[in-house]
């Protein structure tokens, strides 16, 4: 199988699909893997390294789009990339397809097969390939959040531990999760007053179990949240429904509970944001400023670590990449109903149900 690692164009993401090790399994198994040139550069991996692995060096995209098989990416095509696109072409990488209609249509209208990390499930329903990345987005959340606190920041001024004779900031968790249990930790090693919610009792049973003591579970519904926004200097949205678009727990109105200059992290921007007031931001300019709150919705939060980032991702995809190379999709679906939960599209169909209701629900 050819098999295609473009360079990713997404604003300031630094991530690459594939690392040398990858492709040295590949090339041993008799297939062809392409790498666009300086694919790897913001994760420290070099043409050079790709290459004495044994992957070929395209000197552009287009190459590998008009040849690939499978195209193994990180984040979901970007409008350059859509023309590329061409029917029965699968790709694998990040989707989110629920909260990107312009997407949904490009891929449907050029018939690919798109194959999402993020539903990918495990043999215990877990989400393996979407676990790394928000293991990062947690712990990351609590480390912007700490930064846009700060007043130059036009946050409160609030240092999130605090000193001995003043308080340490209060930190609410929208999502006891794999992004929200990240996030619990950092911030309560640094010493914040951590509130953490969801609608799962089981989840806050196995929280209050392993969290520190400057941990509080709380069961989330309208009136918890709110009442906690009115205490909070920092939220993380962390709530997920797999390839569905994520509920709005903040509203609007919520905003005028909260005080003047605290801070909003929603992870969850990915798949349409929990914070009503939230839209998709950059590393270059991650934050807006709503009713006071200052919001901070960058959408690939991982990338900025691109190189833990990398090895974390492809630990996790690289088992999948190597069934469809080795098996084709089909019976490499067959044969795993994990893989298969990761199929969203094919053949000019929507096949996932959750992505199903939330592209109905955005028409």
């Amino acid at each position: 199988m050819i098999i295609g690692v473009p360079r990713e164009i997404k604003a300031d993401e630094y991530r690459v699909a594939m690392i040398p090790a990858g492709v040295e399994q590949l090339v041993k198994l008799g297939h062809q893997v392409t790498v666009e040139k300086q694919a790897g550069v913001g994760s420290g991996i070099s043409d050079e390294d790709f290459a004495a692995a044994g992957a070929t060096i395209a000197p552009e995209a287009a190459w590998i789009w008009r040849q690939a098989e499978l195209v193994v990416k990180v984040k979901e095509p970007q409008a350059p990339e859509f023309p590329m696109m061409h029917v029965g072409q699968k790709i694998l990488t990040y989707f989110h397809f629920a909260a990107d209609r312009v997407l949904a249509n490009e891929c449907l209208e050029h018939r690919v097969t798109a194959i999402a990390y993020e539903t990918i499930r495990g043999k215990n329903g877990s989400l393996p390939c979407l676990t790394p990345m928000s293991e990062i987005a947690g712990k990351m959340s609590i480390q912007e959040g700490a930064k846009y606190l700060e007043r130059p920041m036009m946050g409160r001024g609030i240092l999130l531990g605090g000193v001995p004779g003043v308080a340490p900031a209060n930190v609410l968790i929208l999502g006891a999760g794999i992004v929200g249990h990240h996030a619990a930790k950092v911030a309560a090693g640094l010493g914040a007053r951590v509130t953490l919610m969801d609608i799962s009792l089981e989840r806050l049973r196995y929280a209050n179990d392993v969290m520190p003591a400057n941990v509080t579970t709380v069961f989330s519904d309208v009136h918890t949240v709110r009442d906690a926004l009115a205490e909070a200097d920092l939220v993380i949205g962390a709530v997920l429904i797999p390839g569905g678009r994520a509920p709005r727990l903040v509203k609007r109105e919520d905003l005028k509970r909260m005080k003047s200059g605290s801070v909003i992290v929603d992870v969850a921007v990915d798949q349409g944001g929990c914070v009503q007031t939230s839209h998709p931001t950059t590393h270059h300019e991650p934050t807006f400023i709503v009713d006071g709150v200052v919001h901070y919705c960058v959408t690939n939060m991982p990338g900025a670590v691109g190189r833990t980032s990398t090895f974390a991702l492809c630990n996790a995809t690289f088992p999948y990449v190597e069934a469809i190379a080795q098996k084709g999709w089909e019976k490499a679906a067959e044969e795993d109903t994990g893989l298969a939960a990761g199929l969203n599209m094919h053949d000019g169909n929507v096949t996932n149900a959750a992505v199903a209701e939330a592209l109905a629900a955005r028409a």
